[in-house]
């Protein structure tokens, strides 16, 4: 968003003074980043809620502009906070960028296509839902797609196989579990039970063998 939004700077701080901002439709917001000081701004929530919801979200580059001045900044959005019963938003921190300098932000994760395992009955778990990238901020992507169609019953996809934009650097674990496909409950539960009974088999054999052999040598040592 190279179109320059407008803020202007909160002189009044403290719950009362935020209270009245929100009543006056607009939310404290605060800007820092890039070693240079945190500064208290306000704005309206509906813009924030325009980008947001715009296609690159959360990781959308925006332009700042503070009101009655020249000072522009290219910012991204850090964190939100929303009310917990309403959920509208009551707060925004922004951070300040150089669109020259890479990044690190965390982008959600989108899964593409219906698993052959899910196809055959089995239950998808998606475990990690988020990945961290480091990139120049021009390049932010909203999402990372990932096809899951090929997967299997007891596959899963890792974050390595994952292909990236280019210029796009991983910064989580690459042998992080993504997502995996799970037999049906009673057939993991069966397949168990095959598992431990295979694994018991050579121990009672191996018990039954040294009984004979203990029985053998009990009988040699009567005719004896």
């Amino acid at each position: 968003m190279e179109e320059a939004i407008q803020v202007a700077l909160r002189t009044e701080k403290g719950k009362s003074a935020c209270r009245k901002l929100r009543q006056e439709g607009m939310i404290p917001a605060t800007v820092y980043g890039l070693g240079e000081e945190c500064v208290s701004l306000k704005i309206s929530p509906k813009i924030v809620a325009k980008v947001i919801s715009s296609d690159t979200g959360m990781n959308s580059l925006i332009y700042l502009q503070r009101e009655g001045t020249d000072i522009k900044r290219h910012v991204i959005i850090k964190d939100l906070q929303r009310h917990p019963v309403t959920g509208r938003l009551v707060h925004v921190d922004f951070m300040r960028v150089d669109p020259s300098r890479k990044v690190k932000v965390r982008v959600p994760i989108r899964l593409i296509g219906t698993p052959v395992g899910v196809k055959e009955g089995g239950t998808l778990e998606f475990v990690h839902r988020e990945i961290e990238i480091e990139c120049l901020p021009k390049n932010i992507p909203a999402h990372i797609d990932v096809d899951i169609s090929h997967l299997k019953i007891a596959e899963n996809e890792r974050l390595e196989n994952i292909k990236l934009p280019d210029e796009t650097l991983l910064m989580d674990d690459p042998h992080n579990v993504i997502c995996i496909v799970h037999a049906k409950r009673g057939e993991e539960v069966a397949a168990t039970d095959a598992a431990a009974e295979a694994a018991a088999a050579p121990a009672a054999a191996t018990k039954d063998s040294k009984d004979s052999k203990d029985s053998k040598d009990k009988e040699k040592s009567k005719d004896s």
